[in-house]
């Protein structure tokens, strides 16, 4: 699917009252992380999304693999887990296809992530190197107003929650959110019992990121 496409199907976001406009995915990937972990995470947020937003983002998450074909359908792939990936020579093309085209790949680290996922990226793009979003980067100030940056989900390390962007060509094609844990907070009440406060913040942060990749040039 060519860049034109994905904007399309992206302009095409909550024309339709009864049809669900798109889907979003879930990345599933090899190596042995829990790619699968936070499995309310992505419903509560479309949901969060479509009420807060006036998306009109279907409610069933897609899971897609990296090497698949299937991954130019979504205009939005999230990435979680604790542990290990491994991308193979083909799934490294494939990734770097898909965001070149117009894709978009949000990566959550779950707790554990960091070491593993920052040389899979480096091999999708040997050319680019995370940098750190400024707090008056666009995604912060979309529908909702986030002067300082990431909300602190989970303390993790106690560290301050870090946004990192791959910039490709001007446009951010990866966010990656570090120390923060948004997933978890997205996630039923009952799963962290973090606070109404806190969830509501990871909601506000999640609906910024997919209505930034919903207006992003």
């Amino acid at each position: 699917m060519k860049r034109s496409l994905f904007l399309l199907l992206l302009l095409l976001t909550g024309l339709s009252a009864t049809q669900p406009s798109f889907q979003i995915a879930l990345l599933k990937y090899s190596g042995g992380g829990d790619w699968y972990a936070n499995p309310t995470s992505l419903p509560n947020l479309v949901k969060f999304a479509n009420q807060n937003l006036l998306t009109n983002i279907s409610e069933e998450i897609a899971t897609v693999e990296v090497g698949s074909n299937e991954l130019f359908n979504y205009p939005f792939i999230h990435m979680t887990g604790h542990g290990n990936v491994v991308f193979s020579q083909q799934e490294v093309q494939n990734l770097r296809e898909y965001l070149q085209a117009g894709g978009f790949l949000h990566i959550d680290d779950n707790y554990g992530l960091d070491k593993y996922i920052r040389p899979q990226m480096k091999q999708v793009f040997p050319e680019l190197d995370f940098i750190e979003l400024p707090f008056s980067h666009p995604i912060y100030h979309q529908k909702f107003n986030f002067p300082n940056g990431l909300p602190k989900i989970h303390e993790h390390d106690g560290k301050p929650p870090q946004g990192f962007g791959l910039i490709w060509e001007g446009r951010l094609v990866c966010f990656y959110t570090y120390e923060c844990d948004l997933g978890d907070g997205w996630e039923d009440q009952q799963v962290h019992h973090d606070s109404e406060a806190t969830r509501l913040k990871a909601l506000q942060m999640g609906a910024n990121i997919l209505q930034f990749v919903f207006n992003q040039e």
